[in-house]
């Protein structure tokens, strides 16, 4: 049983501590382009180059995260609702 309420205990404080992040911090790095909001390349003597922009955040290098965008989600719908 003690078992059982330390796993609950580590879940719930990951839930808070991530709740707490999409809080403070809503936007996170692009996985995709790693922030640059491009892509990178090499030219043909090896030199890193400047890419194509990054379609999936959009050329900004910032992405929203999971956990924030399902809490506008349900804010959404609950305005909606309400109104």
């Amino acid at each position: 049983m003690p078992l059982i309420a330390l796993a609950i205990a580590c879940l719930m404080l990951v839930t808070f501590c991530y709740g707490g992040l999409c809080a403070a911090s809503p936007f996170g790095t692009c996985r995709r382009c790693n922030g640059f909001g491009f892509a990178t390349t090499t030219d043909r003597k090896g030199r890193p180059k400047r890419g194509k922009s990054c379609r999936r955040c959009k050329a900004t290098g910032k992405r929203i995260r999971a956990g924030r965008w399902l809490y506008n989600r349900a804010q959404r719908i609950y305005r909606e609702g309400t109104h």
